[in-house]
């Protein structure tokens, strides 16, 4: 997959894209990254990209004509056409689901934007406008980041283990993930529970299932709503919300 990121702040990829999985997934020829300076399509003498905004009001607003340049531009470097989108906090919420469905694109395009907002006619140009949560970041950069982090745990290949993306939390079963446990069985005076020593599968999947419902209970009882839930689920849930009354 190649991925073109729009920026006016590019240093800001250089680490996160050459490292770890990432970094390892580039090397190997899965993933390409471009990160594009948006101020190099600028056509005013200062390069400026903002400006402030019609009808009024505070900050400053990105300007069109840099950014649409940019975006022809980009778009040209490669006969496949990109899938567009844009960062910003009034998008729809990434989750899971659509970060498979962008793991299948051949190529994606993302603008990171800054400032108070981005001009309406670069936003009627892109496919889509995604957010990674209700709340407002300085910029796009990170969210941008955060976006490639997660569509790319879906493209074969790039994770260690093909079942990894699929076995964690927000994945699956809708549920959050089990705890997890390593070397040594005990250390300073904590031990790793007997169920995952005894090398009875069927039962650590019993443990490892009751321990997700409880942490999905405790921490985002939202989620079990639309989670994968059967009778024994039900039943455990309910002895969940009755300890918790009786402690109250």
């Amino acid at each position: 997959m190649r991925i073109d990121i729009l920026t006016i702040f590019p240093e800001m990829f250089d680490g996160i894209l050459s490292a770890s999985m990432l970094g390892r997934a580039s090397a190997n020829g899965i993933l390409e990254f471009h990160a594009h300076n948006i101020r190099d399509y600028s056509l005013n003498k200062h390069h400026n990209t903002d400006d402030y905004p019609y009808g009024g009001g505070a900050g400053m607003v990105m300007l069109a004509q840099p950014i649409m340049d940019c975006i022809d531009a980009v778009t040209a470097m490669s006969e496949a056409k990109p899938r567009r989108i844009v960062m910003t906090p009034r998008g729809k919420t990434l989750t899971p689901e659509l970060a498979m469905e962008l793991a299948k694109e051949e190529r994606l395009l993302i603008l990171a934007g800054h400032y108070e907002g981005i001009d309406e006619r670069v936003m009627e140009l892109m496919d889509e406008e995604i957010s990674i949560g209700d709340y407002v970041l300085t910029g796009g950069e990170l969210p941008a980041m955060v976006l490639i982090d997660c569509v790319s745990r879906f493209i074969p290949g790039v994770l260690g283990s093909s079942e990894s993306a699929e076995d964690e939390s927000f994945s699956g079963s809708g549920l959050l993930e089990y705890p997890q446990y390593t070397r040594p069985a005990e250390y300073r005076g904590l031990a790793v529970p007997e169920v995952l020593l005894n090398g009875n599968h069927a039962e650590i999947n019993k443990w490892r299932r009751k321990q997700a419902l409880k942490k999905t209970f405790e921490n985002r009882p939202d989620l079990l709503e639309k989670a994968e839930l059967n009778d024994k689920d039900r039943a455990y849930l309910s002895e969940l919300a009755e300890n918790k009354r009786e402690n109250e």
